[in-house]
């Protein structure tokens, strides 16, 4: 990888790392040196990075990083609000994100991460695999079954809108 292959991953895909460790961790300075540490390291092992996968790369190595913050401080900010620019209207929905957030406050790291990978960024079930260490049959049964205990803790949608 160059340096203006790495700049353009930068410029491409901070935003997106930022969004996805910030849903999973809620607290915006660890996110920021999460994401700071993940280009670092593909800037380290930029020899081994092919163009072509960088973001799986990035992707695999922030996840990695949030992980270990987890398991290190042992604590997840769940109190703060998350504010972001969402594309749902508050004033037509306001307590369908508020359900959303809460009910992915009960999955696991792994649930969560899994449904954010998925969901929210797009990426295909074999990309979520390589990036979480899983099998592509593993990321299926993982995610139907965290989606199915969102559906469980949300109920009807009717109910919230």
């Amino acid at each position: 990888m160059t340096e203006k292959e790495f700049n353009n991953c930068v410029d491409a895909y901070a935003d997106s790392v930022f969004r996805f460790i910030l849903k999973n961790i809620r607290h915006e300075e660890d996110a920021r040196d999460i994401v700071q540490s993940s280009f670092e390291k593909m800037w380290l092992n930029r020899a081994k990075v092919v163009n072509d996968t960088s973001k799986s790369f990035l992707f695999t190595v922030a996840y990695n990083q949030m992980i270990d913050h987890i398991r290190k401080n042992k604590r997840i900010q769940l109190n703060e609000a998350f504010e972001e620019d969402a594309k749902i209207s508050r004033k037509e929905f306001p307590g369908l994100k508020r359900e959303l957030d809460m009910a992915l406050q009960q999955l696991t790291t792994l649930q969560k991460s899994l449904v954010l990978l998925k969901d929210y960024e797009g990426y295909s079930y074999q990309e979520i695999g390589v990036i979480t260490g899983l099998n592509e049959s593993q990321v299926k049964v993982y995610l139907h079954r965290a989606r199915l205990q969102i559906k469980t803790f949300i109920g009807k949608l009717e109910n919230i809108i």
